[in-house]
């Protein structure tokens, strides 16, 4: 590599460090915001109101998926981006959302009473009304995306939260019940979508052009497949919980899903998409492509594995100490998520890298693959066996089984093998295994009464003390690189 060619990758490295940082902001910033909004509206709503919210939430999942249609990884993928691919890009997903407006409107009479919930009409009515706004902003995201440019998502972001969040609170407390849900959801969209696009300054132009579409659906539709494939996969237990259960029942496995899910993904959201801006920048150097896949798996696993440990071993008291005692028959499904979560960097570090190296076409495959197999254990498992914790021990068996699915084809496209990628985990995943035995053993040894509140603490000192002095111990080299990379950044700054 001649100087030229480091100078830009060293260039290249500083804008991932420095959107790391707002990408992390934002991702944490607004999870931090929600958890508070869901905490008070889990003390102020019943189970039941949050298991209508998560049969309308698939259908919404599901459409927004078909909106995107892989158009905002195309546009971030695509070496050389023109003004009129993302006009036809925004006009596409414009249309797809208005058509799937109509549909499920006049489709909701019909999904409720599959249900047998007449009340789930009017709020899926106006719930599909985020098609519209989603669809309005979506390719802005993705150009912000594709520029590294994460700090205008931070603010949008931020701002939509706080104040969606409020009002969903307000409009909960006055009594509202699930339309406090509805309306949150709707208001997000909407701030969102005038925060981008009043920072971005874009808009589309009245132009259609038939090449674009056909160039960037020739690389989205593979993903679009991929995308309704795995949403439909992932809100599968959602609908048959719903059906095959109580709606009620399936508020408490919604819940126990929903906060492990969010800690995952926003911890694992500040690495994968700006390596996916960065990997396909430096496609053509395998070599360079998979030293920052290499340490981009180690780096999110080193903060997400134990993290979602710790929420495992300590979800008796966290969520008795933030949601109330009465939200405690979740635990279960709390950890079960957990630990499901905890393999989150190995998914989607191999994911995002095949992404970024143009192949959709094994993405596409990788799912059709583990969908399969992942659905006869889900159907098996919920109407011959009939148990919800045989439902959750399906899931984390299939879970695990795919993170080897996921990283096979990097076998052959970054010469990066499942078997080097354990290898390179291995001290992260002993590290976690004996911080959690310490902080899951010493509570209950020494203070088997405590309040949930000290116990959860103490867990996480124990824990996350432990953790820290072994990989010290094991010289972990993902923590000599984090504390590197701080410094590194915390003197650019102070230049």
């Amino acid at each position: 590599m001649n100087s030229v060619e480091q100078n830009k990758l060293n260039e290249l490295k500083s804008k991932v460090f420095s959107s790391f940082f707002w990408n992390l902001l934002e991702k944490g910033g607004s999870q931090a915001i929600a958890l508070i909004v869901q905490i008070v509206l889990a003390r102020l709503l019943a189970p039941s109101d949050f298991g209508m919210m998560a049969i309308m939430v698939v259908f919404i999942n599901v459409g927004n998926v078909l909106v995107q249609s892989g158009l905002n990884t195309a546009i971030v993928q695509k070496e050389q981006l023109e003004t009129n691919d993302m006009s036809t890009a925004f006009w596409m997903s414009f249309a797809i959302a208005a058509a799937l407006y109509i549909l499920l409107f006049f489709a909701s009479p019909l999904i409720a009473e599959f249900y047998s919930i007449p009340s789930l009409v009017a709020p899926l009515r106006v719930l599909c009304l985020v098609f519209i706004t989603n669809s309005l902003y979506s390719i802005q995201v993705a150009l912000i995306t594709r520029e590294f440019q994460f700090k205008k998502i931070f603010k949008a972001t931020i701002t939509a939260i706080t104040i969606s969040g409020a009002s969903g609170i307000a409009i909960s407390a006055l009594g509202g019940g699930i339309w406090g849900l509805v309306f949150q959801q709707l208001l997000y969209s909407i701030i969102s979508a005038i925060m981008i696009t009043l920072q971005t300054k874009w808009l589309p132009r009245l132009s259609f052009r038939t090449k674009s579409a056909r160039e960037l659906y020739g690389f989205g539709w593979k993903l679009l497949v991929s995308g309704v494939i795995d949403t439909i996969y992932d809100s599968a237990s959602d609908l048959i919980v719903g059906k095959q259960f109580s709606v009620a029942q399936l508020g408490f496995f919604n819940q126990g899903k929903k906060y492990p899910q969010a800690l995952g993904a926003t911890l694992d959201a500040t690495i994968q998409p700006i390596m996916l801006s960065t990997v396909s920048r430096v496609q053509s150097s395998i070599e360079d492509a998979k030293g920052i896949v290499r340490r981009a798996l180690k780096s999110a696993s080193f903060v997400i594995m134990p993290t979602m440990i710790y929420a495992a071993i300590a979800a008796p008291s966290l969520i008795s100490l933030l949601l109330g005692d009465q939200w405690l028959p979740a635990v279960p499904y709390f950890q079960a998520f957990c630990i499901i979560y905890a393999f989150l960097p190995i998914h989607s570090t191999n994911l995002q890298a095949i992404n970024a190296l143009g192949r959709s076409d094994w993405f596409l495959k990788l799912e059709i693959i583990k969908k399969s197999y992942g659905l006869l254990v889900l159907l098996f498992t919920a109407f011959v066996i009939k148990d919800i914790d045989a439902i959750c021990i399906g899931l984390i068996a299939t879970n695990i089984i795919s993170t080897f699915v996921n990283a096979y084809p990097n076998r052959k496209l970054l010469h990066y093998p499942y078997k080097e990628q354990l290898l390179d985990l291995l001290p992260i995943i002993f590290c976690t295994s004996m911080s959690a035995f310490a902080g899951t053993v010493a509570p209950i040894a020494f203070f088997p009464e405590a309040h949930p509140l000290f116990c959860a603490i103490l867990q996480f000192l124990i824990m996350g003390g432990a953790f820290i002095l072994l990989s010290c111990l094991f010289k972990v080299d993902t923590l000599q690189f984090m504390r590197d990379e701080l410094g590194r950044i915390k003197k650019s700054k102070s230049n």
